[in-house]
């Protein structure tokens, strides 16, 4: 993902999230102190990651509406075989 922003580009600031397991160990009993993949990832590109406030789904509603019309509209008509074969469809799309 970064080297498709990178191409376009595109410099990522900061990343707003859910506090789904995916992207923080914060509400974890056993690996609290562990970064997840995400958050290592964020920091090694310089990247700050924002977390939303717990059983707040309404502060992420703009891009949960997005992923909803990104589904309706792309992901629902497309079949993907493999990463590169969902950048191809995506850049024909």
């Amino acid at each position: 993902m970064a080297a498709g922003f990178k191409r376009r580009g595109i410099q990522v600031e900061c990343v707003q999230t859910d506090n789904g397991f995916a992207f923080t160990n914060r509400f974890s009993n056993s690996k609290k102190d562990l970064p997840t993949h995400f958050e290592l990832t964020a920091a090694r590109l310089g990247i700050r990651h924002k977390l939303i406030r717990p059983y707040t789904p309404r502060h992420n509603g703009k891009v949960e509406r997005s992923h909803r019309e990104d589904q309706k509209r792309f992901y629902d008509s497309h079949r993907f075989f493999s990463l590169a074969d969902s950048s191809v469809q995506l850049t024909a799309h």
